[in-house]
């Protein structure tokens, strides 16, 4: 006996109705990766990062729900962040500009949600005693960079500003750990890094003579916070409501009132001396640095990263930012914000 065709549409009906409420249906978990800055056994990012997890702001938004928050942190950084992304492993990341970038570039379907951090600060570390005083002196020089990630925008960026570029060097593709480890044993002549390398010059093993703001701005970095474009889709208010409670981290790191206690905080996360969080801080304005906004300003970095990525062949083809932002779900946290102030 055949069945009628309009049972057959009605029956596909009720399954596509069906599959789409499933799809829709919370998730038992909410799954952020982080890359791994520590440098001691516990994990740590720093910025808003490390504020969520010690005041537990995301763990306390969706626990009515029994929404777990499922942090996973990875030592092999923006690289490795963009496999998971691309493996359906993760919903949401914090990653710096290059890494989102690339990951975008190559297809993957995410959205930036808000600005992490803006104008982090790069050194040039090179050996003591090398001569090495700018970065033109740079050239036939073995170079550490971290590739893959925003330490090597970075150095794009900076090596630009003077007319340069990777190919008058001879970069050697080292993570931060190794590339401090490589420049202590006086096995590469510089490294272009983080913060870490204040500890290496506190003991004398490596000199500082350059840092992004002598470069007037170039070589800082930036980072984000995406969002898978199916998990945004399918759970517009669990984003939004992950998007408002970082906004409370975002608040208390803008006011300076909580710069040591931020310092702090990272200093016993991650293992980092205080002094030297305290000498990389040093003349930041926290309101600016930590301004989670997709203003103009921070999308005109973001799309300078994009352009010199594509001319450094560090992606095949730019694009444009304005169509990768996602602003409206903290547009919306930024006036709840403003209106339960005024309501005060």
């Amino acid at each position: 006996m055949k069945t009628p065709l309009r049972h057959l549409i009605t029956a596909f009906s009720l399954f596509g109705l069906i599959a789409l409420h499933a799809q829709a249906a919370e998730p038992q978990s909410i799954r952020i990766a982080v890359p791994d800055l520590s440098a001691g056994s516990k994990p740590s990012a720093g910025g808003v990062v490390d504020v969520l997890r010690d005041q537990q702001l995301l763990e306390k938004e969706f626990a009515k729900d029994g929404i777990r928050i499922d942090w996973r942190f990875f030592k092999g950084a923006g690289p490795v962040i963009n496999e998971a992304l691309a493996n359906g492993q993760v919903d949401f990341a914090y990653l710096g500009d290059l890494a989102a970038i690339i990951g975008k570039a190559n297809g993957l379907d995410t959205h930036v949600l808000s600005a992490g951090v803006r104008g982090v600060k790069s050194y040039l570390g090179v050996v003591p005693g090398s001569g090495i005083k700018t970065l033109q002196d740079l050239k036939g020089k073995r170079v550490a960079v971290f590739r893959g990630t925003a330490n090597q925008l970075s150095f794009a960026s900076a090596l630009a500003s003077q007319g340069l570029s990777e190919r008058d060097l001879k970069v050697i593709n080292l993570d931060f750990n190794a590339a401090n480890a490589a420049i202590a044993a006086k096995q590469i002549d510089a490294t272009w890094g983080l913060s870490t390398l204040l500890t290496l010059r506190e003991r004398g093993l490596v000199e500082l003579p350059v840092n992004s703001r002598d470069l007037k701005g170039a070589g800082s970095t930036q980072a984000v916070l995406v969002g898978t474009g199916d998990f945004i889709r399918q759970h517009p208010d669990l984003t939004a409501r992950l998007v408002s409670a970082q906004q409370q981290a975002a608040r208390w790191l803008q006011d300076d009132r909580n710069r040591e206690a931020y310092v702090n905080l990272v200093a016993t996360t991650a293992n980092y001396p205080k002094l030297i969080l305290e000498g990389d801080l040093a003349g930041e304005n926290l309101a600016h640095y930590f301004d989670p906004r997709l203003d103009a300003e921070f999308i005109g970095l973001l799309q300078q990263g994009v352009d010199l990525a594509a001319k450094e062949r560090l992606i095949r083809r730019s694009f444009k930012v304005s169509e990768w932002v996602e602003p409206r779900f903290l547009d919306a946290a930024l006036q709840q914000q403003q209106a339960t102030q005024a309501a005060r």
